[in-house]
């Protein structure tokens, strides 16, 4: 069974950094593409970031392009993000997930496996 595990999440300034990690465990072949999302209370999952496995592309939502990083660890089965120059409005539980099959980078729908999600807190 495929599980994934989040970690890194906290509480910062605005201004401040983060770097955020998930493992990926109980694959039997490597994922299409794993991402980053977002929730903040009210609000829909958006996505962040996604990295492909096959060419190491990466995609950024345009509120976070120039501030947030998205790579893959040494095994393709982790993934982490880098978030710099954190803002009050990036407060929110941020997810890993993981798709098996191609499809729109991010519409959650199109994701196989999540993880628990971290917690990200910007004060001002």
């Amino acid at each position: 069974q495929v599980q994934l595990v989040e970690s890194g999440g906290g509480s910062v300034q605005a201004g401040g950094s983060l770097r955020l990690s998930c493992g990926a465990s109980g694959y039997t072949t490597t994922p299409v593409r794993m991402g980053w999302f977002r929730q903040a209370p009210g609000k829909e999952r958006e996505g962040v970031a996604v990295i492909y496995s096959a060419n190491g592309a990466r995609v950024y939502a345009d509120s976070v392009k120039g501030r947030f990083s998205i790579s893959h660890g040494a095994a393709k089965n982790t993934v982490y993000l880098l978030l710099n120059n954190l803002k009050p409005e990036d407060t929110a539980m941020y997810y890993c997930a993981a798709a098996e099959v191609p499809g729109s980078a991010f519409r959650p729908s199109d994701y196989n496996h999540w993880g628990q999600g971290t917690q990200v807190t910007v004060s001002s």
